[in-house]
């Protein structure tokens, strides 16, 4: 399939897939911005990767890099950063749970999502799995995944 032959229907699926994503992600940042750092911390915590100044760190950024990240894809705003930096942070978190199966943490539920909802780890995992896929395609098709995008009116068009 080459970009230059997606259906009208396959650019709206890439927009409805760009707007979950980025919804999601804003959520789930949201959520954790809001809930005390101490919350995320403990999360962190458990998958016993980071040292302490780190684990403070990460519970801090994340979920703004998480609230930021969705945002800016909700928005098709710099899409093709936003979809590798989605890439990387997506790629880190199956790392991070991979590694805590790996090592059989006793890690019952992700708490990736803050209190949104709870997820069983090996569910989670599954799921960053689909998600780095889309993220993927939507990445490799960027014209279809930038239809209704606020890229136009911020990129510079070569006349």
């Amino acid at each position: 399939m080459s970009e230059g032959k997606i259906s009208k229907f396959t650019t709206y699926k890439f927009l409805v897939l760009r707007l979950i994503i980025g919804g999601f992600f804003i959520a789930v940042g949201l959520d954790k911005v809001l809930e005390p750092h101490q919350n995320f911390l403990y999360v962190i915590q458990g998958y016993q990767i980071f040292p302490e100044l780190l684990e403070n760190i990460a519970a801090y950024v994340f979920p703004w890099i998480e609230l930021f990240l969705g945002l800016f894809l909700f928005l098709g705003l710099w899409l093709k950063w936003i979809l590798r930096g989605f890439l990387l942070m997506i790629s880190a978190f199956i790392l991070i749970i991979s590694q805590a199966l790996v090592r059989k943490l006793p890690i019952e539920f992700c708490g990736c999502f803050g209190g949104l909802f709870s997820s069983d780890i090996h569910q989670t995992l599954i799921l960053d799995v689909f998600l780095w896929l889309f993220v993927f395609l939507m990445m490799r098709f960027i014209a279809p995944t930038s239809f209704l995008s606020l890229d136009k009116y911020f990129s510079r068009q070569e006349k």
